[in-house]
């Protein structure tokens, strides 16, 4: 009897989980669908995975080069120190990873997601912040420097994991979020008068100046990234998503927003969301 009755409360406890699972929106599974096909049939050489090296898959020589500097990345200590930051315990004793549920190789594939509490999108980098605050810790700056190492690091241990970003079905709030996501990425702005779809979904692997023109489809998968150019300005070439999405406001010649303000999450949650289904393929260099 008794083990009958542990039965019948795990079939119960199951078809619970099935009934209360978050589901996909169906409105944004098929703007994946048709985001994905058009990618997949406009360079149909190339696998969904393949994606993830940018303008690298689209050129032999630029793979050459990509190839050549990832045999001795020059990020590797950046990592290593991203490491350790996220395992040193606060003052209280705890760690970052008290503030997370799950695995900490998970984490990537998790973030931005949807905060119903707060009516907003959560990032990865902007958590990280609040998890230091929520344990009587000091702000770090976003975008670069040790919260861009830390992260560089969840990126790294994430490899090979995929990408499964959730706009909960039925919720109007989490839907419109991703609605403006959308809509920011495809409205034009700046002097230039360009959207980011005008690089990376109508031009992807055209040339401009000396660059080859990255495909939107499997941008995310990878970030943060070390940038050459990042790190000859500064030295340390480590750079979250928001922080490329500043500077490709500038190169439009369009005044940033604040990062991790609802433009840029929303931007994140729409931009993830259509490479979902992919492989984080770690940190990676970028010129």
């Amino acid at each position: 009897m008794k083990k009958l009755i542990t039965t019948i409360a795990a079939a119960a406890l199951l078809s619970s989980t099935a009934v209360f699972s978050v589901q996909q929106s169906s409105v944004v599974q098929a703007d994946i669908d048709v985001f994905q096909d058009y990618f997949k049939k406009r360079f149909p050489d190339l696998s969904l995975n393949d994606f993830s090296k940018g303008p690298y898959a689209m050129d032999e020589d630029k793979m050459l080069q990509f190839e050549a500097a990832m045999d001795m990345p020059p990020f590797e200590d950046h990592v290593d120190k991203g490491e350790e930051l996220w395992k040193t315990a606060f003052k209280n004793g705890k760690t970052y990873s008290s503030c997370f549920s799950g695995d900490d190789i998970t984490l990537r594939t998790q973030f931005p997601r949807w905060n119903a509490t707060k009516g907003k999108v959560d990032t990865l980098e902007q958590a990280i912040v609040d998890c230091r605050v929520k344990n009587g810790e000091k702000k770090i700056g976003t975008g670069k420097g040790r919260l861009a190492w830390m992260s560089a690091y969840l990126t790294t241990i994430a490899e090979g994991q995929k990408i499964n970003v959730i706009v909960p079905e039925g919720d109007a709030k989490a839907l419109a979020a991703y609605k403006e996501g959308k809509k920011f990425f495809y409205a034009k702005r700046g002097q230039l008068n360009l959207s980011c779809a005008n690089c990376h979904v109508d031009n992807p692997g055209m040339r401009i100046r000396g660059d080859i023109l990255s495909p939107a489809l499997g941008q995310i998968t990878h970030f943060p990234v070390w940038r050459g150019k990042w790190a000859r300005k500064k030295g340390d070439g480590f750079g979250t998503i928001q922080r490329r999405y500043g500077g490709c406001n500038k190169q439009v010649r369009a005044k940033p927003f604040k990062r991790h303000k609802s433009q840029y999450n929303n931007l994140e949650y729409f931009h993830t969301v259509m490479s979902n289904g992919m492989e984080i393929s770690g940190t990676e260099y970028r010129q």
